[in-house]
């Protein structure tokens, strides 16, 4: 349930009634609005009377049920406002949400070696990209395949980070490994393997870091919104969601069949931010910038592309990896229509 207090509510009283709910068995979370300040009410509220509520105090404007089972990730939890994620990094604070301008994610999908990994972090933060992405343990489908460098590999993201000011996202497989990755990650990844690890989802849910969380391969909406759910009830309340292709009858073309239709849904579902992950979602890099054009257009508050100085010789996912010539480009395009809806950091850069 949530309990939505009038504007101006004194804050004695908005504390009062959340003590009051507490009395209850209830959890009280409040969240503040930009006019109205809601408590959101997590526990047993089956049994409990709406109109009796209200009555508790002449500040509440109204009881509302959350009918979705997904309660703290449901857009009705804020009462239909949008959540922001606000990550700190060493050029600055970068906001994700939809009132903000497209964070732009970027980087190789392996840390291979000190000199690619400085390298590109120096290329796509000159494009624009205000996060460098980049895999030290890495969920491979064969246990042939390079697996990532590891603790090393951390240890070099945090000198690019260093060199470059740019935030690092990476992501996490082992709880084991969690502490070591939050030391350097501004935001912690869970991958879509893992979408539905959900002892990983507590742990990661209950350090501080903000998580982006992607999309399962074989995952409905609701599950991707329950896996979020996880995060959430264990404390953590900064929650990227992140769209990378699903698994569909066609394999021939793409590597995964990329939802856009997601974006849109999720606004109508969610409060939490949205990225859209192109590289991945169609596997071959003369796809991606068509497809990241189309994310911004569909509304889109963040992208992950991948960026490689030599993709044929990428230890992963070399073939749906841009060159940083090819990535400068396709943030020229980018600016152009997140101008136009309103969405970019920067004035658009005209095409050379």
């Amino acid at each position: 349930m949530i309990v939505v207090m009038k504007i101006g509510s004194p804050e004695a009283e908005i504390n009062r009634i959340s003590e009051e709910f507490s009395t209850r068995g209830l959890t009280p979370e409040r969240i503040v609005g930009r006019h109205k300040v809601v408590i959101g009410l997590v526990g047993e509220t089956a049994d409990l009377d709406s109109r009796q509520l209200q009555e508790i105090s002449p500040w509440i404007e109204q009881v509302l049920r959350v009918e979705k089972p997904y309660k703290r990730a449901s857009r009705q939890f804020r009462h239909g406002e949008a959540s922001e994620v606000v990550v700190n990094t060493p050029n600055g604070q970068v906001v994700f949400g939809e009132h903000h301008p497209v964070v732009v994610v970027a980087g190789p999908c392996s840390v291979e070696n000190e000199e690619m990994i400085v390298a590109t972090a120096r290329r796509v933060k000159a494009a624009g990209a205000s996060f460098l992405r980049g895999g030290a343990y890495k969920p491979r489908t064969s246990p042939y395949s390079f697996q990532g460098h590891g603790e090393s590999a951390l240890e070099l993201l945090a000198k690019a980070r260093k060199e470059t000011g740019l935030g690092i996202i990476t992501e996490v497989m082992d709880a084991a490994d969690l502490e070591g990755i939050a030391e350097v990650a501004d935001v912690i990844q869970v991958g879509a393997r893992n979408m539905q690890n959900f002892s990983l989802l507590k742990k990661v849910g209950a350090q501080s870091k903000p998580v982006l969380l992607k999309r399962g391969m074989a995952a409905t909406i609701e599950d991707w919104l329950m896996a979020a759910e996880y995060v959430l009830a264990s404390g953590n309340p900064n929650v990227i969601l992140c769209e990378r292709g699903i698994r569909t009858f066609d394999s021939q073309y793409t590597r995964n069949t990329l939802d856009l239709s997601a974006v849109p849904v999720l606004r109508n579902l969610t409060h939490l931010p949205i990225m859209i992950d192109p590289s991945h979602g169609t596997g071959w890099a003369a796809y991606v910038p068509s497809m990241a054009r189309a994310a911004i257009a569909v509304g889109t508050d963040s992208l992950m592309i991948e960026v490689h100085p030599t993709p044929s010789k990428a230890l992963s996912d070399g073939p749906q990896s841009l060159t940083p010539e090819d990535f400068d480009r396709l943030m020229q395009e980018l600016a152009v229509i997140g101008k136009v809806v309103g969405r970019w950091k920067q004035p658009a850069v005209a095409l050379a």
